[in-house]
């Protein structure tokens, strides 16, 4: 009887450590598929912003090259016209304007709001890896473009921070930060599932938590 009863309780122990056993399974296979997902998601983003950490971290030992275009001239008298209504109603820049300075010096503005005072219009054209402006003179018709190009480095510096990108590139940066977020909590549920087999598996992730806060408590002023 005795030997019936200790045969049934081996039993169920085993029949629990299958369940047990099969949960785990189906567990890391979710957790598998999200890491996968979010990983092949997050791939170029953090290549991106791994290689412009480095970028950045050393940017005054990587020579910068900078190429800068001026343009000066003189509107003619029938964009004055024009021009000058613009200002009075402080609306955006006029068509012809930028058709003729698309036609005469290839010079294709974006569609900024403008900053009008009493004698001059002037136009900011901030963008990563580099800076614009336009001033023109309502007056007298005087225009100077001056055009700053710092380069690819500076260009994927400026796409690490967001740096005058537009919203498309920053909802991409919070969808990236959503994504790195998913990548490292499956990656560390999985650390948690293979902890039995693995005893380094928490000193190493422990280690990795450690280092940053020591050199940002001890190291970092």
């Amino acid at each position: 009887m005795q030997d019936i009863q200790g045969q049934s309780e081996q039993a169920s122990d085993v029949n629990k450590a299958s369940a047990q056993g099969q949960k785990r399974a189906v567990w890391m296979r979710r957790l598998m598929t999200w890491h996968w997902i979010s990983s092949a998601f997050a791939l170029f983003g953090m290549l991106l912003f791994a290689v412009t950490g480095f970028t950045l971290n050393h940017a005054g030992q990587i020579p910068a090259s900078k190429e800068v275009v001026t343009v000066e001239a003189v509107l003619p008298e029938a964009l004055l016209a024009p021009l000058q209504q613009a200002a009075a109603d402080e609306s955006e820049l006029p068509a012809e304007l930028h058709n003729w300075l698309q036609s005469e010096y290839d010079l294709s503005l974006p569609a900024r709001e403008p900053e009008w005072s009493e004698f001059e219009v002037y136009l900011s054209l901030p963008r990563p890896g580099g800076d614009a402006w336009l001033s023109v003179d309502l007056e007298t018709g005087d225009l100077l473009y001056e055009s700053t190009d710092r380069g690819w480095i500076a260009y994927l510096n400026d796409l690490h921070k967001g740096r005058d990108a537009g919203q498309a590139w920053s909802l991409f940066i919070d969808f990236f930060a959503l994504v790195c977020l998913v990548f490292s909590l499956t990656g560390l549920a999985v650390l948690w599932l293979h902890a039995r087999e693995r005893a380094s598996v928490w000193p190493v992730t422990g280690l990795g938590v450690l280092l940053p806060v020591l050199l940002a408590l001890l190291v970092v002023h």
